[in-house]
C-alpha cells in the first residue's frame, strides 16, 4: 500500500509542530523565555535604549508624550521586582480568576450529566454538514460576552466534535479561531467597540478637537466580516486541520444514544431554570434604574460581574438537572463535583504560574512598548499611500500583536501616531481603527502573549497528552494566515467600493 504524498502545507505544519514540540514542556519554555527577557532587558538597559512616543493616557483620556527607558531585571530594582511581584503576577493574571470561577458552574453542569445530555441532544438535532460552521460562528459571536468564549466555547467545541465522532482538536481549533481570530467581528456590537472608539476619538482630536467616533462606526464591515470568517474558518477546519489530524484514537468517546425519559425530564427542568435565570438577569440589567447599573450603565457588571453570571448560568441548571436525574442527592454531591472540576486544572495552574511571570516581565521591562513604537515609526517613515499603505498597516498591527496582548493597550500607543497621520492622507479615524482591528485579531491565535494561550494549551493536552506549544501553533497557523489574507482582501475590496463601514463611519476624510 502506497503512502499518500503530503502537500507542502502539511509538511510545513508538521515541521512547525515537531519543531515546536521538541522545545521543552510549555511550563519550562515560559521560564526560558523569562530568562531571555531578563538578559535582553539588562543588555538594552545597559546600552541606554529608550523610546519616546505620543500616546493616550487611558485614565485621564489625554494625549501625552511619554519617554520610557528599557528597565533591567538584573539590577537591584529588577531583582527586587522578580521576588516581590511573583505572587501578585500569578494571582492577578487575568484569565486565572475567570477560568476558576466559571469552572465551578461548568463542573457541576458536566459532572451532573447535563453537558453530556445536551451534547447528545445537539448531535441528534444538528445537521452534520452545518456543525463546523455552527462552532466557528458561535465563537465569533461569543465576544459579545467579552472573554467568556475562551472559557466556555473552546472546550465545548472539542466536546461537540467528539460527540459527532470527529476529532476533538479540530473542534477546539474551530472554536478558538472563531473566539480569538474573529474577536473584532460580530453580528452585534460588543464590549470592544466602545473601548476602541473612545481611544480613536481622543487620537482624532489631535487634529480636530470636536471629533467624535461612534462606537458603531465599524459595524457594517464587522457584520459582513462575521460571515467571511465563518466561511474561512469552516473551510480550513474541514479541508486542512481535520484531515491532517486523522482519526481520533482517544478513550473519551461520548455516548451518543437517544436520551432516556428521565434525561428528557431533566433537560426540560434545566431549560425552565435557564429561562427563569435569564428573566431574572434581564430584570437586573434592563430597567432604567436596574440594580446592576451604576450611573445608568452596565460597565461595572460587564467588566466584573459577567463571569459570576456565567458561572451561575451553568451552575443552577446543572443542580436542577442532577437533582431530577439523581446524580445530585444532596449538597455534598454538588460540592464534590465542584472540587472534581477544580482538580482537573492542576496542570493549568502550574502553566499559568510561569506564563504570568513571562507576561509581567515583558510589561515591566517596556520591551513590548519599545517594539510597538518602533514598528509604528517604521510604517510612518515609509510614506506609502492607498492600498499598499492599508495592507502594510494591517501587517504591522498583526506583527505588533505578537508582542503586546492587549488590544486597547496597543491601540492607545498606535492611535495617536496613525490616526492623525492617516487623517492628513485623507482616511477617516474610523477606517484606521478598522484596519487595526483586522490585523490585531488575525494573529491572536498564534501568540503565547495572548493571556488565554496557556489555558488553550492545557485544553489541548486533554486530548493529546504530548501536545505542546508547537501542536497548538501548528493547529492555528492556517487560520491565522488565511484570516489575515482573506480579511485584508475583503478590507481592500470594501475600500475600493467606498461603502460606509458603519454608522457614521466613512472611509474618506477631509481635514
Amino acid at each position: 500500500m502506497t503512502k499518500e504524498k503530503k502537500s507542502f502545507l502539511e509538511k510545513f505544519l508538521d515541521f512547525v509542530e515537531k519543531g515546536g514540540n521538541k522545545l521543552p514542556h510549555p511550563f519550562t519554555l515560559f521560564w526560558i523565555l523569562c530568562l531571555i527577557i531578563i538578559v535582553i532587558s539588562a543588555i538594552a538597559a545597559k546600552s541606554g535604549a529608550s523610546v519616546t512616543y505620543t500616546a493616550l493616557d487611558r485614565k485621564t483620556m489625554e494625549i501625552k508624550e511619554t519617554t520610557l527607558e528599557i528597565k533591567s531585571l538584573l539590577n537591584a530594582a529588577g531583582i527586587r521586582y522578580i521576588f516581590s511581584s511573583m505572587v501578585g503576577n500569578f494571582t492577578g493574571f487575568a484569565p486565572l480568576g475567570t477560568v476558576l470561577v466559571a469552572l465551578i458552574g461548568i463542573g457541576v453542569c458536566e459532572k451532573s450529566g447535563l453537558m453530556g445530555a445536551t451534547m447528545r441532544k445537539v448531535v441528534n438535532a444538528t445537521p452534520k454538514r452545518a456543525l463546523t460552521a455552527m462552532v466557528v460562528l458561535a465563537g465569533v459571536m461569543s465576544n459579545i460576552a467579552s472573554d467568556a468564549g475562551y472559557v466556555v466555547l473552546v472546550p465545548l467545541g472539542a466536546l461537540i466534535f467528539l460527540s459527532f465522532g470527529r476529532h476533538p482538536l479540530a473542534g477546539l481549533a474551530a472554536a478558538f479561531a472563531g473566539v480569538s481570530g474573529g474577536f473584532s467581528a460580530n453580528l452585534l456590537l460588543s464590549t470592544t467597540d466602545p473601548l476602541l472608539s473612545g481611544i480613536t476619538t481622543e487620537a482624532a482630536r489631535i487634529l480636530r478637537p470636536d471629533y467624535f467616533v461612534n462606537p458603531a462606526s465599524n459595524y457594517y464591515f464587522m457584520f459582513a466580516s462575521t460571515f467571511i470568517l465563518t466561511v474561512l474558518g469552516t473551510y480550513i477546519t474541514d479541508k486542512i486541520i481535520e484531515p491532517r489530524l486523522g482519526k481520533y484514537e482517544g478513550d473519551e468517546i461520548p455516548d451518543t444514544n437517544d436520551l432516556t425519559d428521565i434525561e428528557r425530564k431533566g433537560l426540560r427542568a434545566a431549560g425552565i431554570t435557564v429561562v427563569i435565570f435569564i428573566a431574572l438577569m434581564l430584570f437586573l440589567i434592563l430597567p432604567e434604574n436596574a440594580i446592576l447599573k451604576v450611573d445608568g450603565n452596565l460597565k461595572e457588571w460587564t467588566s466584573k460581574g459577567l463571569v459570576p453570571t456565567l458561572m451561575m448560568f451553568f451552575l443552577f441548571p446543572g443542580l436542577v438537572y442532577g437533582k431530577v436525574v439523581g446524580t445530585i442527592k444532596n449538597d455534598k454531591d454538588a460540592a464534590k463535583m465542584m472540587g472534581s472540576a477544580m482538580a482537573t486544572m492542576g496542570g493549568y495552574l502550574a502553566l499559568v504560574f510561569a506564563a504570568a511571570q513571562f507576561v509581567a516581565y515583558f510589561n515591566y521591562t517596556h520591551l513590548g512598548t519599545f517594539i510597538a513604537v518602533k514598528g509604528a515609526e517604521f510604517l510612518e517613515s515609509i510614506g506609502l499611500t492607498g492600498v499598499p499603505l492599508i495592507i502594510l498597516f494591517v501587517l504591522v498591527s498583526a506583527f505588533i500583536n505578537l508582542f503586546m496582548g492587549s488590544a486597547s493597550a496597543k491601540w492607545a500607543i498606535m492611535a495617536p501616531v496613525f490616526v492623525p497621520m492617516l487623517m492628513r492622507l485623507g482616511y477617516s479615524p474610523e477606517f484606521t481603527q478598522l484596519a487595526y482591528r483586522v490585523g490585531d485579531s488575525s494573529t491572536n491565535i498564534i501568540t503565547p502573549l495572548m493571556s488565554y494561550f496557556a489555558m488553550i494549551v492545557a485544553f489541548t493536552q486533554k486530548y493529546d497528552k504530548n501536545a505542546g506549544i508547537g501542536t497548538l501553533i501548528s493547529l492555528m497557523l492556517p487560520y491565522s494566515i488565511c484570516f489575515l489574507i482573506g480579511w485584508s482582501i475583503f478590507l481592500v475590496i470594501w475600500f475600493i467600493t467606498g461603502l460606509p463601514i458603519g454608522i457614521e463611519g466613512a472611509i474618506n476624510f477631509v481635514l
